[in-house]
């Protein structure tokens, strides 16, 4: 009887020890794979997670709300001990982070700010007002530079998706760089649309830009050039110069507009190879994976994680510790030495 005892609690020892050694689970939220940024996010979360000696459980919703929404309940269930989530819409999580919060389950908000819920630990992302101000700046010196002796310069403005928070960082650095040009006469906005309730671009939809942009062309510049667009993402920039194409602009007399873009995606940099789209901004997702398993590790190994900012992401329920990455601007003279020498993409990538 004493040797069964034995035995029996040495089988449970076995057993516990087993379930001690295994991997924990992270729950990784992604809103699309239609843009390569998000591709590469996920992959290089994944990789870097299971090098840290963790399993992770990638989602990808295809930027429909009810389906993240779905996949989120889903990993809470499963229990995942952490959830990196990039909202598709930033203000629908509520409840279902409130059902983590219940089952001990840690949140990292990752890249786009969840609001409106306390149940948020910490958020990883770059400075997103200074992309805003990149963009702005990398579209004031091509003007200067393409159109110099052009006064007023002809913009159009287009903003990011409205139910994401990053799209307002981003609108309004750009316009602390833009409004006092608007202001002096330097800058004319001549179909008059400015403001995030205006311009805002529905799930960053390129296909949505580019109609717009043709509305814009045929309502606003029958009489008139345009020198330049504010464009707050790659995807959407395509659909710009797609539109500015179809109407001549990049050939004959009509020079193409400076348009600006961001995440360095392969097409936009072969664009600005090609002299069409202008500049991009670059957000290393390699870096911003590294930060991410940071946090989670700290959090799971009973550490505070790493962060550099307390002010600036109020969600509406409180301000979110944040860990902030800085952008580069990439144009046509440093995207090699950038995106090709980082090891982000080969050369072969480009041509």
């Amino acid at each position: 009887m004493k040797i069964k005892t034995t035995a029996v609690a040495l089988a449970i020892g076995v057993s516990w020890l087993a379930t001690g050694a295994m991997a924990q689970t992270i729950g990784i939220a992604m809103p699309t794979k239609s843009s390569a940024r998000w591709i590469d996010d996920g992959n290089n979360m994944v990789r870097q997670f299971e090098e840290a000696g963790y399993e992770t459980d990638l989602q990808y919703a295809e930027d429909d709300i009810p389906n993240q929404l779905a996949q989120v309940e889903n990993m809470i269930t499963k229990g995942v001990d952490v959830l990196v989530i990039a909202a598709i819409d930033g203000t629908t999580l509520s409840n279902a982070l409130a059902n983590a919060a219940a089952s001990d389950i840690r949140v990292i908000a990752y890249d786009r700010l969840i609001r409106d819920t306390p149940d948020v630990d910490y958020y990883a992302t770059f400075d997103n007002f200074s992309v805003g101000v990149m963009q702005a700046s990398s579209l004031v010196a091509g003007l200067e530079e393409r159109f110099p002796d052009q006064t007023p310069w002809n913009v159009e403005l287009f903003g990011g998706s409205p139910d994401d928070n990053n799209a307002y960082f981003f609108y309004d650095g750009a316009m602390s760089i833009l409004q006092p040009l608007i202001d002096e006469g330097r800058i004319a906005i001549v179909s008059g649309q400015a403001g995030m309730d205006t311009v805002g671009t529905l799930r960053w939809d390129g296909s949505a830009a580019q109609a717009r942009m043709d509305n814009l062309l045929s309502s606003a510049y029958t009489d008139a050039q345009v020198h330049g667009v504010l464009s707050p993402y790659d995807g959407i920039s395509i659909g710009i110069l797609s539109s500015l194409k179809g109407v001549g602009y990049g050939s004959g007399d009509l020079p193409m507009p400076i348009v600006t873009g961001q995440d360095a995606e392969v097409q936009s940099v072969k664009s600005i190879v090609a002299g069409e789209q202008y500049a991009t901004v670059f957000k290393d997702t390699r870096e911003l994976a590294r930060v991410t398993v940071g946090m989670v590790d700290a959090m799971l190994k009973g550490g505070e994680p790493e962060i550099n900012d307390t002010e600036t992401y109020d969600n509406g329920v409180k301000v979110v510790p944040s860990f902030l990455l800085e952008p580069v601007p990439v144009d046509g003279a440093n995207w090699s030495e950038v995106l090709v020498d980082s090891g982000y993409y080969t050369a072969e990538q480009i041509q």
